[in-house]
């Protein structure tokens, strides 16, 4: 990974990544137990997992067409397992259109051909399983493309068409005013004019995407055989797009209404009798309060994404200061005990500023995207290391942030080797350019193609040569090894992804620290928010207090640092951050042989 901004490395990081580069095969050995502990006979491994998320179109060309594809991925799974990835969430790899990258389905039931044909499909499922690894794909039943065989059966006729009902249709296009324009840079209205038809359809995005009629039970059983045709075929759950939109009241919002609620019961229920132990991941862009009804009793999903959290992360990091960061999280329901937070720090999409303040979100594009075209709808396309400025210490410690807070943690294919963006690339397509193997192929290892789908990155900072797979493996001390390690790290600590969390004052708000505590493993977590050395003095509660002994190990060196009385006095460089273990017996065992 290239170093754009200021990255003095001190000689205290530099031992710290050569100790977490030397994770040896004896230190994998609660990293093994724990893998044994998410196999189908344990239904919770979605608490505990890292999800990467693949963009099948971008991460590896298997026949040679200029387009990634199932058999690419297939091919690269080795890669992932090397990582210490527990689950891999596709994107649609349905036919489409391809007017807003598969989110535009024209048949639910089979693969585009660019991507393959459903034998892959198989031989991906059983090849992803074989590694101890799980497979989750997206579900988007909030609606279609207008390609779809249904849609165009639908507007063919208004009489005795069965299929008319499968769509919202209106002679009033100001019905369902209440709700809000979703993607304010293309559309006017939630109403498209058809002329074929003779009537407005509802579509809460794109106009090409017309909004399925969920009051139809027709369209209830039709996605629910949807589920039921990739269950079979062995996926392990679905990540389920937009579940607040799905039905329309007049005088609401149309968003998180009873109904919605109510189908998604069923469609858990379905899951829960009819493939135990797979997964609902629910995409609601709404606040914590919000989207903790989707949750039900522990009866509809199992995960649900934080997106609050995701932009106050960056907002902490920009302004030194944890206080947004911590609010957000305390202002965070609790769940049922079977339920799940998913948190991220990239997407496929653009990094959305809705979950803050107009004051905020002003604030955030002029600090994270000065120009203009780095900006889309009301949000931010660009990827994690142009972010971070190419700051190596600012992307291990983003990185540290996500996999020590609340939540499984989602990766974005390539920011694991810092991947950069292209800006000048239409809608979300710059942060979706295709992954860089290799320093010399042409393609960057990604095609054998003559030409691909979108250019390789090329500018100085982030094109290949600079940034890629083969020398981020190679390298002891790259991002990748380094990712690695963390993500090793953190599997053996079950605190981590189940433990509760409580946060420290230190007394300085560039000093962001906090406790990670399930049964016996007690993490405290410490962190320089800020770009100037900090001195820092941490009462530690007596609940957590090392027993029979005055010190906390860091996990990374083995090194051990004094408590004197319950108090923990540290320096931090800028940047810094440590794990440190506050169980004596568990770090002394762990950490005996360094």
């Amino acid at each position: 990974m290239p170093e754009e901004g200021p990255n003095k490395t001190s000689e205290r990081m530099v031992t710290r990544r050569a100790s977490m580069a030397r994770l040896d095969s004896g230190d994998y050995q609660l990293h093994d137990e724990l893998t044994e502990s998410i196999e189908d006979s344990n239904r919770s491994w979605y608490k505990e997992a890292v999800f990467y998320e693949v963009y099948v179109r971008a991460f590896c060309d298997g026949n040679g067409d200029g387009f990634g594809d199932l058999r690419g991925v297939t091919s690269r799974l080795d890669y992932l397992a090397n990582l210490g990835v527990n689950c891999i969430w596709l994107l649609p790899i349905y036919p489409s259109p391809l007017k807003d990258d598969g989110y535009d389905i024209s048949d639910n039931k089979d693969i585009h051909p660019h991507y393959g044909n459903i034998e892959d499909f198989k031989t991906l499922v059983n090849a992803v399983h074989e590694r101890n690894m799980k497979i989750i794909a997206d579900l988007i039943p909030n609606h279609t493309s207008d390609q779809h065989h249904w849609f165009k059966a639908s507007r063919a006729q208004k009489e005795n068409n069965p299929y008319r009902e499968y769509y919202v249709w209106t002679d009033d296009p100001v019905k369902y005013k209440d709700a809000r324009i979703i993607f304010t840079d293309t559309e006017k209205s939630n109403w498209t004019w058809d002329e074929v038809a003779g009537q407005y359809y509802w579509h809460r995005f794109f106009s090409s995407q017309p909004d399925l009629n969920f009051d139809s039970p027709k369209v209830q059983e039709e996605m629910l055989d949807i589920m039921r045709f990739w269950l079979k075929l062995g996926i392990d759950g679905f990540r389920v797009d937009a579940v607040p939109y799905l039905f329309e009241r007049e005088g609401t919002n149309c968003e998180n209404l009873p109904e919605t609620h109510e189908y998604l019961k069923r469609m858990r229920k379905m899951i829960d009798v009819e493939f135990p132990g797979k997964i609902l991941l629910a995409e609601a862009c709404q606040l914590p309060i919000d989207v903790r009804e989707y949750f039900g009793d522990g009866d509809e999903f199992h995960m649900g994404f934080h997106f609050p959290v995701m932009p106050r992360i960056y907002m902490t990091l920009k302004n030194g200061d944890y206080t947004k960061l911590k609010q957000i999280l305390m202002d965070t329901p609790d769940i049922p005990k079977e339920c799940q937070w998913v948190t991220f720090l990239r997407n496929h999409d653009e990094l959305t500023l809705e979950m803050v303040s107009p004051e905020e979100r002003k604030w955030m594009w002029e600090v994270y995207s000065p120009d203009p075209r780095q900006r889309i709808n009301v949000g931010i396309r660009r990827r994690l290391a142009p972010l971070m400025d190419g700051d190596r210490r600012k992307i291990e410690l983003i990185h540290s942030m996500l996999l020590t807070l609340p939540g499984s943690p989602i990766l974005y294919y390539g920011d694991e080797i810092g991947m950069g963006d292209n800006i000048w690339l239409e809608d979300r397509n710059g942060v979706r350019t295709p992954m860089q193997w290799d320093p010399v192929d042409s393609h960057a290892g990604f095609s054998s193609a003559p030409k691909i789908y979108v250019p390789i990155i090329n500018s100085d900072h982030y094109n290949s040569t600079r940034v890629n797979v083969n020398d981020a493996i190679k390298d002891p001390s790259s991002f990748y090894n380094i990712l690695k390690h963390m993500i090793a790290v953190r599997r053996k600590h079950p605190s981590f992804g189940m433990g509760k969390l409580e946060w420290i004052d230190s007394g300085d708000l560039g000093i962001a620290s906090w406790f990670r505590f399930r049964g016996n493993d007690k993490m405290l977590v410490v962190s320089n928010l800020t770009e100037q050395p900090r001195r820092v003095f941490i009462d530690i509660p007596s609940k957590f207090a090392p027993r029979g002994c005055d010190f906390v190990t860091d996990v990374y060196t083995g090194f051990r640092h004094a408590i004197k009385g319950r108090k923990l006095e540290m320096s931090l460089r800028p940047y810094e951050f440590f794990w440190l273990d506050c169980n004596p017996a568990e770090a002394m065992a762990c950490y005996h042989s360094m």
